[in-house]
């Protein structure tokens, strides 16, 4: 099964990211996932079940201990030829 999990982090700064945007963007990047995209207003990625479910268990917990008060989630299951 492919899944995509698209993600915010807060609080926001607009001067410069936050050492939880930092932390849960580079759990991402470090993920062994197919796609990933990063950007200043949310960031998504995709890949294959375990890899996306790891790495989701992962950010939460690094940017919740980096200083996160919210982090907005959601996750589709991704229908083969869909992207």
């Amino acid at each position: 099964m492919r899944l995509r999990v698209e993600f915010t982090t807060e609080p926001f700064d607009l001067e410069e990211a936050p050492p939880h945007a930092l932390a849960a963007r580079e759990v991402i990047e470090a993920a062994e996932l197919d796609a990933v995209d990063v950007g200043p207003f949310g960031n998504t990625a995709e890949g294959g079940e375990d890899a996306v479910l790891t790495a989701v268990d992962a950010l939460l917990r690094k940017a919740l201990a980096a200083g996160a008060t919210r982090v907005s989630l959601q996750l589709n299951v991704v229908e083969e030829g869909e992207r």
